[in-house]
């Protein structure tokens, strides 16, 4: 009887990112020192210039698309019922503002 050895791969583990873990403390302060050093206006600027690669990549159907998305599943988690709650909610707003500016003028009249 001949036994045979078969050769079995070790599975390469994926290499860890450097710098500290994600959601850590030392993560938190890694980040800002980033802030510290650079400031809020850089931070402006690179989301700018991301936001403009992707509109050029990706044009404006790209937006409508992962809104539509969007739309649907807010409709499928929260229900139509959320959307006529926060209908209802921007129609009291509106009518507030209405009658606080009524208000303001008649006050300005008299």
């Amino acid at each position: 009887m001949t036994t045979a050895t078969v050769a079995v791969e070790e599975p390469e583990l994926p290499k860890r990112k450097r710098g500290p873990r994600a959601g850590s403390e030392n993560a938190r302060r890694g980040g800002m020192a980033v802030r510290e050093k650079y400031g809020p206006e850089f931070f402006a600027k690179i989301g700018a210039k991301g936001g403009k690669t992707v509109r050029e990549r990706r044009g404006p159907e790209f937006y409508a698309d992962i809104g539509r998305r969007g739309g649907q599943t807010t409709r499928e988690t929260l229900g139509v019922q959320h959307y006529e709650r926060i209908g209802r909610m921007g129609g009291l707003r509106t009518k507030k503002r209405e009658r606080e500016a009524q208000a303001s003028n008649d006050g300005n009249q008299s």
